[in-house]
């Protein structure tokens, strides 16, 4: 019988599976995956992976391959403004030096993140089986037998849920959902620019929704960019000429000239919250628990930190010889991750209400407040400690590098 079996062959699931066999080496871990075997070789996103995340990856041995090719932020720049306002004023800014002279995060190449959490699964014998997908499950009470869409039938002692936003196995788990649909979506492409960013991220609120630019290495650009659905889908699907000038009127001439040198795709935004995260002998991780609007840059991360608590719960339940699989452990989970999540789906939710309008006096009052915070380097500080996942008091261990 198999001890964790978990759904989903992306970041949350394979670093799940890594944490929880390296501390504790004698579980049976195995992974199942929907995608086919090389499809994660494609993804051209990269992600900003905060200071916290980036420890517990080092506490795993998987940050050392990362890093290399991981750029940090150094600098965050936030801007309010229309399309065509000839000036973009600064009205707030956060400086590297506010969390102990370290990036308060890097962005990494999805494809670095999870190519190095691949191998480092491969180096533990963890099975991974690819291009199958779960059928469905009946939970016993000793184990739950999980039916893959190739017909086979596996035993587990915990299933854990990693397969998206659009989970499955949440549906099946019959868990309920707090579902929003914004009626934007978020354009993620990759800018090759002619002068270097210098580590400066850039974050510009515009009526439509933020357009985020994020550096990468050798002078390339990430850009996370929220329209209209409509509008996203228009110019996703249009012209390359159109799409490179409407590109160029939100980005600007600071970096020099500019060149589209990745996909450009358009995902729906949305939030949705999970009710519960876990169910006897089941639990939900990463997206398929919290699907969450990209404008703090904390989706991934999320995940990272329920992985985490979830990895942190599983192996100090198993070396008290505790049922791993039982409601009375895994409640541990939920309640170490629900508030945090709740708590940053409504800021999320109402930054992205406030800051994505046109309204004059919301305009203006947000202004006024960003100024405010400029100029208090208390609350600045305040601020970019919990952005980047040191400030809180009772974190799970992986969290702050140290090891289960």
């Amino acid at each position: 019988m198999i001890d964790v079996l978990i759904a989903g062959g992306g970041y949350v699931g394979l670093s799940l599976a890594v944490a929880v066999k390296t501390a504790a080496p004698h579980l049976d871990v195995t992974l199942i995956d929907s995608a086919p075997e090389a499809a994660w070789k494609k993804d051209e996103r990269a992600s900003a992976i905060i200071a916290a995340a980036s420890q517990m990856l080092g506490s795993l041995g998987v940050w050392e391959r990362i890093e290399p090719q991981a750029e940090p932020i150094r600098r965050m720049v936030v801007t309010d403004s229309k399309v065509a306002d000839p000036v973009r004023p600064v009205f707030l800014t956060f400086e590297d030096d506010a969390v102990e002279g370290r990036p308060f995060a890097h962005m990494v190449p999805n494809v670095a993140l999870v190519g190095a959490l691949r191998q480092a699964a491969e180096t533990l014998g963890i099975p991974v089986r690819q291009a199958v997908s779960a059928a469905g499950f009946e939970t016993g009470d000793h184990a739950v037998s999980l039916t893959l869409s190739d017909g086979v039938v596996l035993e587990t002692r915990l299933l854990v849920a990693c397969d998206g936003v659009r989970s499955k196995l949440r549906q099946a788990a019959g868990i309920k959902t707090v579902e929003f649909d914004y009626g934007q979506s978020g354009i993620v492409t990759t800018v090759e620019h002619e002068r270097p960013h210098n580590g400066t991220a850039e974050e510009h609120f515009l009526p439509a929704g933020p357009f985020a630019t994020l550096p990468l290495k050798n002078n390339r650009s990430s850009l996370v960019w929220t329209e209209r659905t409509r509008d996203a889908a228009q110019l996703v699907a249009g012209d390359d000429m159109v799409f490179e000038a409407e590109l160029e009127r939100r980005f600007g001439h600071k970096l020099g000239t500019l060149k589209v040198v990745g996909g450009r795709r358009a995902f729906p935004l949305g939030l949705t919250l999970a009710r519960e995260f876990v169910k006897p002998r089941f639990a939900l991780a990463g997206d398929a628990a919290h699907g969450i609007h990209p404008i703090s840059g904390q989706g991934l991360n999320l995940g990272f930190k329920d992985v985490a608590a979830l990895a942190e719960t599983i192996v100090d339940a198993d070396r008290l010889g505790l049922d791993i699989g039982s409601l009375a452990i895994l409640e541990r989970y939920q309640n170490w991750r629900r508030f945090d999540t709740f708590r940053m789906g409504v800021t999320t939710d109402v930054l992205n209400r406030l800051f994505s309008n046109d309204i004059t006096p919301v305009r203006a009052l947000r202004d006024v407040g960003l100024g405010i915070v400029d100029r208090l380097s208390s609350v600045k500080s305040f601020f970019i400690h919990q952005a980047s996942g040191l400030g809180g008091q009772a974190e799970p261990k992986l969290l702050s590098g140290q090891p289960i």
